[in-house]
């Protein structure tokens, strides 16, 4: 009749227990709780029929038994976790879906994934990009396990919604633009082609009139689909554009970039991000990293 095996779990609690000479660490090392390790012990004192600690108040030390099956014990759990890491090394990383839009993916998250791949090599981070509200992703081809959107519209209730970047909008242009075409006060914007996406084609409008611009035609206006070619179009000194500050920070600070009205900046509503019900675990630590980014913006 084969002999039967010791229970591993009370194994764990026993080496535990006995690296720290404490119930007490043992349990916190072990994520439960003192009475736990104490059960588990025990369980393992009376399948082996011997005691493997002294129990004093306040102080546990190993029996000769104890000592003898701490040595063979601890390299046998080592080889096994370390089984388990080389195993674990050979399959593919986890991954995490990101799903944000286009001019987002290009101007923000993108330029600082390098920041994430780094504190966290072990994870592969999936941009999806994506127009559509995160009601209408869930569970389609956009699915995502973290999403980040502007404003609280079209998340579903399964969401957890959470603030993430404060944002407004500035007038931005080509440095070499400005040059030729100096834009010192808002009478100089007659002589400036304004450039605008379709999905804040009224963000002129609206800025000019918080700002008490004159009425005077522009030189031009040009329109695109998406915010990012408006900015790639006032990078290549095509116009100006109004910018969301959260999509330019690196092209300003590279010089790629300048705002001649620095102080005339229109608020924006908020992002918020969110983690899908069915999110992958590791979905947590992309939401900690945004918290950290976040952080960072204030």
């Amino acid at each position: 009749m084969p002999s039967r095996e010791p229970p591993l779990n009370a194994v764990r609690a026993f080496a535990a227990a006995a690296r720290h000479l404490s119930f007490t660490r043992a349990a916190l090392e072990l994520h439960v709780t003192h009475s736990a390790v104490s059960r588990q012990i025990k369980s393992l004192e009376e399948f082996l029929g011997v005691a493997l600690f002294e129990r004093r108040v306040r102080q546990v030390s190993l029996t000769a038994e104890g000592q003898q099956f701490f040595a063979e014990v601890e390299p046998a759990l080592s080889q096994i976790n370390a089984a388990a890491q080389a195993l674990q090394a050979q399959g593919p990383a986890p991954a995490v879906r990101i799903n944000v839009r286009p001019s987002f993916a290009v101007r923000w998250l993108i330029p600082r994934l390098p920041s994430f791949v780094e504190r966290f090599p072990d994870i592969e981070p999936q941009v999806v990009t994506s127009t559509v509200m995160p009601e209408q992703a869930i569970g389609g081809f956009d699915s995502f396990d973290i999403a980040v959107r502007r404003g609280l519209d079209g998340w579903p209730p399964s969401i957890k919604v959470r603030p993430f970047l404060k944002d407004e909008v500035l007038v931005v242009g080509a440095p070499a633009l400005f040059r030729t075409h100096p834009l010192a006060d808002l009478r100089a914007l007659a002589s400036h082609v304004l450039l605008s996406a379709r999905t804040r084609k009224d963000d002129w409008d609206a800025w000019k009139k918080q700002f008490g611009a004159p009425r005077t035609r522009p030189a031009g206006r040009l329109q695109f689909d998406h915010l990012h070619f408006v900015l790639q179009a006032a990078v290549d000194g095509l116009g100006i554009a109004l910018a969301p500050t959260s999509l330019v920070a690196h092209d300003l600070a590279s010089g790629r970039l300048q705002s001649p009205l620095p102080t005339l900046r229109m608020a924006l509503d908020r992002y918020y991000y969110g983690l899908a019900p069915s999110a992958a675990p590791e979905a947590a630590y992309v939401a900690e990293w945004f918290e950290q980014m976040r952080a960072e913006s204030v």
